[in-house]
C-alpha cells in the first residue's frame, strides 16, 4: 500500500513535541511490514535540514491572494527508514522555527497547496493520504471540493489528532488564501464565524483518529469547542494508541547514556546513569530521584510544579530534576527554587535531547501531572528505561499506566492538584525503600512492549477499510469480481 504522511513535524528533522516522534517512527515501521510510506513536511532552517543533501523533484509557482511564491519539493537523502520530502516555499517555510510566526496560517496553507500540486503529478496516486493535526487540516477539504484537485477526490484521507487544543483557526477573511472551491461547501470551513482547519479536517477526512482511545472519548466532552462536532462524526472516529521507536529508545544501544544496559543488567546501568546525572546537577545519588520532562504549560500541570516541588522537598528526603521551558513566570519560580533548595532541586530551562534520555535512564520516577495528555510518550520511554511513571489518569496516561496497587507498574492519581502530586511523591518514596519490590517492578515494566510494530499494522488495517471494494458483476450463470 502506498501511504503519504503529511505533517508539520518529523523527528529528527524538526521537533517541537510528540507529533514529531510519531511521524518519525510510524512510516518506518509501516515500511518494515511491507508497505510504501513516505513523509512530506515543510522545509525549515533547522540544523538537521541545513546539513542534509537532496535533489529538487518538483517546482511550482504558487499564487496566494494575488502574490506569487516560488516553491520546490526536495527529496532528502536520509537513513530514517522512509522517503522524506521537504517543501520549501520561499519567504514562508524557509525560516528558523517551526511555529510562532505571525503568518503561520499562510505558511501552512502554502505548504499544503504545494503538496497537493506535486501529488497531482504522480503516475500512481497514493492509496491513502494521512494528515497530522491542524497544520494539514485543509488537505481533506481541498482534495474533495477544490476543482484544481478533482483528480485526488477518490483518494482516502485520514486525520490524526495529536492535540485538539491547537486548531489553527483564523479570521474568515483569510479564506482567500485557499484555492478556488465549490462555494456551496463554505460551511465545511466555517466554525463559529472563523476558519478552523482542524474542524474542517474532522468534517472532510474519511476517517479521524486520536492517539489513544481514552483521549477520543474525552474529546467528545471537552475539545476546546469541537465536542459536538466529534460526537456527530463519531461513526468515523477511533482511538489508536501511539507506540515508541524501540531503536531510538533502547537503553542497550542509546548513544546518549553514560552506560548502556539491558533488563538483566539494569541495576548497574541505571546506577551509573543516575550518578552521572546527579553529579552534573549537584544532587545526591543515594536519594530517590524524581524527574519532569516537558513544556512548562497549563496542559502539563506545570503551573502547579513550583508549589508541589517545594512542599515535597520540605516533607520528603528526595531530589528532583526538571527539564523543560515554557511560561516565563513558571521558569522564574523554578529558577528561584534552584537557589532555595540547592543540592536537592535543579532545573535545565530549555530542551536537550541528550539530557532527556539520561533522565529516563537515571531518575527513579517521572512526574506527569497532566491536565491534558492525548497519548503521552514520556511515560512509555520511562517504562522502557525502568523509570517509574507517576501520572494523572487522563488520555493516553490512563491507557498505558496502571497503578501498582491495581497490579500495574506506575503510580496514578485522579486530579491535577498540588495535593495529588505531593501525595503521589510520598507514595513513591515509600515504594523506593521497598527495595526488592521496587527492583522487581523495574524489571517487569521494562518488559512491556509498546513498540510501533503492532500499532503500524493497526493503521494499515484502518487504511484498508477505506479502499474501494470489488463490485460483483453477473456474467451468465456465474458471478465475477470486477474492480
Amino acid at each position: 500500500m502506498k501511504i503519504l504522511h503529511i505533517s508539520a513535524e518529523c523527528y529528527p528533522v524538526a521537533k517541537v513535541g510528540g507529533l514529531a516522534d510519531v511521524v518519525g517512527a510510524l512510516p518506518k515501521y509501516q515500511n518494515r511490514i511491507g508497505h510504501k510510506a513516505a513523509v512530506i513536511m515543510p522545509y525549515y532552517k533547522t540544523a538537521w535540514v541545513e546539513r542534509a543533501t537532496g535533489r529538487v523533484v518538483f517546482t511550482h509557482q504558487l499564487v496566494v491572494d494575488g502574490r506569487t511564491y516560488l516553491a520546490e519539493v526536495i527529496d532528502v537523502d536520509n537513513e530514517l527508514g522512509f522517503p522524506l520530502f521537504v517543501i520549501r516555499v520561499q519567504g514562508l517555510t524557509d525560516r528558523a522555527g517551526v511555529y510562532g510566526h505571525p503568518d503561520d496560517a499562510l505558511r501552512f496553507i502554502a505548504f499544503q497547496r504545494v503538496a497537493l500540486q506535486w501529488i497531482l503529478t504522480f503516475e500512481t496516486l497514493p492509496e491513502v493520504v494521512h494528515c497530522h493535526d491542524h497544520h494539514t487540516g485543509f488537505i481533506p477539504f481541498m482534495m474533495q471540493y477544490c476543482p484544481a484537485f478533482d483528480k485526488l477526490m477518490s483518494v482516502p484521507t485520514v486525520l490524526s489528532i495529536h492535540n485538539a487544543q491547537y486548531q489553527g483557526n483564523f479570521d474568515k477573511s483569510g479564506v482567500a488564501m485557499l484555492p478556488r472551491f465549490r462555494e456551496s461547501r463554505y460551511g465545511l470551513l466555517d466554525w463559529y464565524g472563523q476558519i478552523n482547519p482542524l474542524a474542517a479536517a474532522i468534517k472532510c477526512a474519511w476517517r479521524v483518529n486520536t492517539v489513544s482511545p481514552s483521549y477520543m472519548e474525552e474529546l467528545k466532552e471537552q475539545a476546546n469547542g469541537l465536542e459536538g462536532l466529534l460526537r456527530s462524526e463519531s461513526q468515523k472516529c477511533v482511538g489508536i494508541l501511539n507506540g515508541i521507536d524501540t531503536e531510538t529508545w533502547n537503553p542497550k544501544t542509546d548513544e546518549y547514556l553514560v552506560k548502556n544496559f539491558t533488563i538483566r543488567l539494569r541495576a548497574a546501568g541505571r546506577k551509573a546513569n543516575k550518578e552521572a546525572l546527579c553529579e552534573e546537577f549537584g544532587l545526591d545519588a543515594t536519594k530517590p530521584l524524581f524527574g519532569f520532562i516537558g513544556r512548562l504549560v497549563w496542559e502539563k500541570g506545570a503551573d502547579l510544579l513550583p508549589e508541589a516541588i517545594e512542599q515535597a522537598l520540605n516533607e520528603y528526603d528526595i531530589n528532583i530534576i526538571l527539564l523543560g521551558s515554557g511560561a516565563p513566570e513558571i521558569e522564574g519560580q523554578l529558577e528561584q527554587l534552584k537557589f532555595t533548595h540547592k543540592g536537592r532541586f535543579n532545573a535545565h530551562i530549555g530542551y536537550e535531547e541528550r539530557m532527556s534520555h539520561q533522565v529516563y535512564a537515571g531518575a527513579d520516577f517521572l512526574l506527569m501531572p497532566s491536565r491534558v495528555e492525548p497519548c503521552g510518550l514520556n511515560q512509555l520511554y520511562s517504562l522502557r528505561y525502568g523509570c517509574v511513571p507517576i501520572v494523572r489518569r487522563t488520555g493516553g496516561l490512563k491507557d498505558t499506566v496502571v497503578d501498582i496497587g491495581d497490579g500495574g507498574h506506575g503510580l496514578c492519581h485522579d486530579q491535577t492538584s498540588v495535593f495529588d502530586i505531593v501525595y503521589s511523591i510520598g507514595r513513591a518514596e515509600v515504594f523506593f525503600r521497598e527495595e526488592k519490590q521496587f527492583k522487581t517492578n523495574q524489571k517487569q515494566m521494562m518488559e512491556i512492549d509498546h513498540s510501533w510494530e503492532n500499532t503500524a499494522g493497526t493503521y494499515v488495517t484502518l487504511y484498508e477499510e477505506l479502499q474501494p471494494k470489488p463490485v460483483a458483476v453477473k456474467t451468465g450463470k456465474s458471478i465475477k469480481n470486477s474492480k
